[in-house]
């Protein structure tokens, strides 16, 4: 497993990330039970992957644990809190006890990296004025190590948050969408985090679209009939054929793991399943070298404009 910096936190991290929650939930939402998500845990351990990234809101944050057991000290946690309420913006008590029982939760008296989650354009004032100021402190009492946001991925088409985000230097981390139908991070966000040192885990680098062949026929009709793609340049009916063979990949899901495995701008792609088997594959993918110089110029002449499809 090949590791990185992440971004100037100074934590070195795999470039395979577990991710505990999305559609699967370490298995949790198709009815795994607990040990079977604990295995995939321990799997991700035995593979080199030493980044973990769980939230309050996945259910999953126990389960890690169990999983790292005394290993916890060998990998990087990153956990999060919606900055949204019950009632409204999250207030200040709320974000210290939200942080202090996913540290009962982790069993741990520290989390490497903890998100302000899914974070809309309209709530980006509040994180800045009431919350960031209460990670700071939980940073100075030891409890927290680096500050993070993650974008509501879909909310919308010019990654307004995180482009307002960059621009502020309390964050160490950020969690964006960037698949290789939807790559504008790379000019929207990405030129600004290699500036100023942000580290960068991609999230939705695989979801339905590109997993599901029928998933990816509709999303690619829709682009043609709306005239984001041109009809002349693609097949519909097979539309990301010019990724397989001769060189290049061997499945949609391997080539789209490679893609945003390599982008200068990605430290770490995030994959979440609840199956050992799938997490194996998907391990091996993003431990591949890069898709062909071709390949990617080909991805950037045909979706290079495209900003708005999330692949979910």
């Amino acid at each position: 497993m090949d590791t990185v910096t992440l971004g100037r936190t100074g934590l070195t991290v795999s470039v395979a990330g577990l991710g505990c929650g999305g559609p699967s939930r370490l298995g949790r939402t198709a009815g795994a039970t607990e040990d079977e998500s604990v295995a995939v845990v321990r799997r991700a351990l035995d593979l080199g992957i030493t980044f973990f990234d769980t939230a309050r809101a996945y259910g999953t944050e126990e389960v890690v644990a169990k999983g790292l057991g005394r290993h916890r000290d060998d990998v990087v946690i990153s956990t999060k809190s919606s900055p949204r309420g019950r009632e409204g913006p999250l207030s200040k008590a709320a974000l210290r006890e939200s942080v202090d029982k996913s540290l009962q939760r982790l069993a741990t008296d520290r989390i490497d990296v903890f998100h302000l989650h899914g974070v809309v354009p309209d709530l980006y004032d509040h994180c800045i004025s009431a919350l960031v100021p209460v990670l700071s402190d939980l940073r100075d009492e030891g409890k927290v190590r680096c500050l993070a946001v993650s974008e509501q991925y879909g909310g919308g088409p010019d990654d307004a948050m995180l482009q307002r985000a960059v621009k502020d230097d309390c964050w160490a981390v950020m969690m964006v969408g960037f698949h290789l139908l939807n790559a504008s991070a790379r000019q929207r966000v990405f030129v600004a985090t290699r500036h100023k040192g942000i580290g960068v885990l991609v999230m939705f680098a695989v979801r339905r679209t590109l997993s599901r062949p029928d998933e990816l026929r509709k999303v690619m009709r829709e682009l043609v009939d709306e005239g984001h793609v041109p009809a002349s340049e693609v097949d519909v009916d097979d539309p990301l054929a010019f990724l397989l063979g001769d060189g290049g990949a061997e499945s949609v899901v391997e080539a789209a793991y490679r893609f945003a495995r390599h982008d200068p701008g990605t430290d770490v792609v995030l994959t979440g399943t609840g199956n050992v088997a799938h997490l194996e594959e998907n391990v091996a993918a993003l431990n591949r070298g890069p898709l062909p110089e071709r390949v990617v110029a080909r991805l950037d002449a045909l979706f290079g404009r495209i900003d708005h499809v999330t692949g979910n």
